[in-house]
């Protein structure tokens, strides 16, 4: 059995992802496939690929005959997409405290090995925090075992993690997240149905409102360090 490598489009789309993540490509950035292709030494085909990729994906818009563009922020659509979330979350958190033989309690105890742990064993890795955040809420979702939640969850998760991963860029909000899913973990466990729905959608609602002004402060840094 041999394994498949990535595509030369599945490079350029990761490392354009990437790049639009990081802020080396700031919201409203102008581009086009040859800068891209001259920059990443591909040819444009690939590159081309990737860009309708990251199109469909909501990251960039096609600009009639003048190239691409990153697409600028729209907290107004980031707000609707988090209170879907909320919605989502709470329902499955409400589920996981009830006897059902649907969910799958077994991924809580999976969960408090990484969110129960003495401060020693926490991780002050931001990447690694940031795929362990995603994968706490994928888990409570997929624990009710309830499909079309669970892919309706997940494409929320891809629109809003360009916005919600800079959550993690401070040790400040690391230790808050371990502490908010510790007590929302901890309340699923207890069975404690309507203190886990309220610390669950306030732990969203903080992370909500300090993303937007995560995101403000690094668009204007990137902007700034453009012009110099």
């Amino acid at each position: 059995m041999t394994l498949s490598h990535p595509s030369r489009a599945d490079e350029v789309y990761q490392q354009l992802k990437r790049d639009i993540a990081d802020f080396r490509l700031v919201p409203g950035d102008r581009i086009t496939e040859t800068e891209i292709s001259e920059r990443l030494s591909v040819s444009r085909t690939p590159v081309r690929q990737a860009l309708f990729r990251l199109r469909q994906e909501g990251y960039v818009d096609v600009l009639f005959r003048s190239g691409w563009q990153v697409r600028p922020f729209d907290f107004d659509k980031f707000d609707q997409l988090y209170d879907l979330r909320r919605v989502l979350e709470a329902e499955a958190v409400q589920r996981l405290c009830h006897d059902d033989v649907r969910t799958d309690r077994s991924v809580l105890h999976s969960l408090a090995s990484i969110w129960l742990v003495p401060l020693q064993a926490r991780s002050s890795d931001q990447h690694q925090v940031a795929e362990w955040d995603e994968a706490f809420h994928h888990q409570l979702v997929a624990a009710t075992g309830n499909v079309e939640m669970v892919r309706v969850h997940q494409a929320v998760t891809e629109r809003i993690r360009i916005v919600r991963r800079l959550d993690f860029t401070y040790q400040n909000r690391i230790d808050i997240t371990y502490a908010e899913h510790g007590q929302i973990l901890q309340a699923v466990l207890d069975r404690r149905q309507d203190e886990a729905v309220h610390l669950l959608r306030a732990h969203i609602q903080s992370s909500q409102t300090e993303v937007r002004h995560i995101t403000l402060h690094q668009v204007q840094q990137a902007r700034a360090a453009s012009r110099t």
